[in-house]
């Protein structure tokens, strides 16, 4: 009798744990995904993104189990979000994208890793929103620096538009991504957000209640790694500076237009 109400006790515990994990969509389990691959970025200082290059962050996407297959001709695919900074320095509501790429040559073999990408600038982003960008021909792109302090070698200046990193085993190394293609999710966004009219415009403007808790999770994580970053000139930052004095004057952020206001004073400014 003790046994068979153990194993009516073990199946409904069964049954809920299994309940629970169907509940959760499928967009859900990718901004979940997500924020564990930020959690990440604390854990291991020393192989890291830079802290001053996400200090200048306009944007940062985060694409989990982006899978690579090679068997001839090269694929990567994956499906990730994206948020901006606001005026105020708070990250927006994420919005869902996809990245695809490919590679020519004789491969074999296929492998899953992370990727993160920082956009240093707002063009990017609108070209994402506006159809498709493509890594290297429509945005400068390099593969990211890692560790608190950066070589000689590395471009210390931060030029490109976009910086990129894989994370695998853990560890957390620049990859090289141009003739990628990033694109909105715009079914992904209508599911998550339970409209059809949430546009990237509006997701990035849109008060954090109208997002599920998993995307102010994510949020919080990526705050609470770069809250204490200077982002604007003037700005009180809560510790000390990872850079020159001079860098921190050229931090620029500009918010998301609303809908048919593209060409206004806030357009992207190339000599930035």
């Amino acid at each position: 009798m003790k046994t068979t109400r153990i194993l009516a006790i073990v199946t409904m515990l069964a049954l809920f744990t299994s309940s629970f994990a169907y509940a959760a969509t499928r967009e859900e389990k990718r901004v979940a995904d997500a924020s564990d691959v930020l959690d990440q970025l604390s854990r291991i200082p020393e192989k890291s993104i830079p802290p001053n290059l996400l200090s200048r962050a306009y944007a940062v996407a985060v694409v989990p189990n982006v899978v690579r297959a090679a068997f001839g001709l090269g694929l990567r695919r994956g499906k990730g979000i994206i948020v901006v900074r606001q005026d105020d320095n708070s990250w927006s509501n994420p919005a869902f994208i996809t990245l695809t790429g490919g590679s020519v040559g004789w491969q074999a073999g296929a492998d899953s890793t992370d990727i993160i990408l920082v956009f240093k600038t707002r063009k990017g982003v609108d070209g994402i929103a506006n159809g498709k960008l493509t890594l290297g021909a429509n945005a400068s792109v390099a593969a990211g620096p890692v560790g608190r302090t950066t070589s000689a070698s590395t471009d210390i200046e931060f030029q490109a538009e976009v910086y990129s990193y894989s994370r695998s085993r853990g560890l957390f190394a620049g990859v090289a991504l141009e003739g990628a293609g990033l694109t909105m999710d715009r079914k992904a966004n209508a599911t998550f957000y339970g409209s059809t009219s949430m546009t990237p415009e509006k997701i990035f403007v849109s008060s954090p209640n109208i997002a599920p808790d998993i995307a102010n999770t994510f949020v919080q994580i990526l705050t609470a790694q770069t809250v204490r970053l200077p982002t604007s000139p003037g700005m009180q930052a809560g510790a000390e500076q990872s850079g020159p004095a001079e860098a921190e004057a050229e931090v620029r952020t500009f918010g998301m237009p609303e809908p048919g206001e593209e060409n206004d004073e806030t357009e992207y400014d190339p000599n930035y």
